[in-house]
């Protein structure tokens, strides 16, 4: 693990595979940390690419900034990274909230962006009820601490009968939700509250764009993956079996082959 600091805080993340391989820059979802993508990490620099996985501000080893952290804050410290590690363009991809932040790189910093890798994700902007619900939530992290809401998502973050079908990525995945600092989470749902609409910066998206879904992803079901297909021009859909939210963690040998057919036939091939 390294760390570096970007706009006023420091960040961990690890670096792997060669120095001359496609850049892949992933983004972990709320509340978790970089070790969601251990298996995908693996796969890619076998594969030959080069695979940047940071922990976000507020999460894993990184700084915590209390209050409210925006996307966009998100997205401008990865490209503070990217810029600290020399690279000029990248796929950046993520997974929920990652998903999400991804996009908000793709509007804010485009030529920065080889292609997108967007699991499990929505583009629309926060309803009025979920502003209320995240911010609510935010108060409950504080006052709680993570561990009964860990508890209460593992069902929804996996697809129900993974808990007990995948014990161990269940551990894991219940691992990273209760060490996550809740200042960190509730600043961030914060700031996720007031994301933008990115319907309007995917239909403007020129690269490729990979959309991959969990089959029984109870949080944003494949109907929210298909419409972000129809929007992005260049968008493949990939729908995995046997997964719920977090396919890459559930599913990884699936998630991975799709993953690498994409960065082969649409990215460098």
């Amino acid at each position: 693990m390294s760390h570096a600091t970007v706009n006023g805080a420091t960040l961990h993340y690890d670096d792997l595979g060669t120095s001359t391989g496609l850049p892949v820059l992933l983004i972990h979802g709320h509340p978790f940390n970089r070790t969601l993508w251990t298996p995908q990490s693996a796969a890619l620099t076998a594969a030959g690419h080069r695979v940047i996985t940071p922990d976000l501000r507020g999460y894993g080893a990184s700084d915590v900034t209390p209050g409210q952290v925006y996307l966009s804050d998100f997205a401008d410290d990865l490209v503070g990274l990217l810029d600290l590690l020399g690279i000029d363009r990248a796929v950046v991809g993520g997974v929920s909230m990652g998903g999400q932040i991804a996009m908000e790189v793709q509007r804010r910093h485009a030529s920065r962006v080889r292609a997108l890798v967007l699991s499990d994700t929505s583009a629309p902007a926060e309803t009025p009820e979920g502003r209320t619900f995240r911010n609510q939530l935010a108060d409950r992290l504080l006052a709680e601490g993570m561990d009964r809401y860990a508890d209460e998502v593992i069902g929804k973050m996996l697809a129900s009968y993974n808990v007990t079908a995948l014990p161990e990525v269940a551990a894991h995945v219940l691992g990273m939700m209760r060490a996550t600092d809740p200042r960190g989470a509730a600043a961030a749902l914060r700031g996720r509250a007031e994301r933008a609409d990115y319907r309007d910066t995917l239909a403007a998206t020129p690269c490729p764009v990979l959309v991959v879904v969990g089959a029984d992803d109870a949080y944003t079901p494949v109907a929210d993956a298909e419409t972000i297909t129809r929007l992005a021009p260049h968008a493949t859909l990939h729908v995995i079996e046997g997964a719920g939210h977090l396919p890459g963690a559930e599913q990884p040998d699936r998630f991975n082959r799709v993953l690498l057919d994409f960065l082969r036939d649409r990215v460098t091939g």
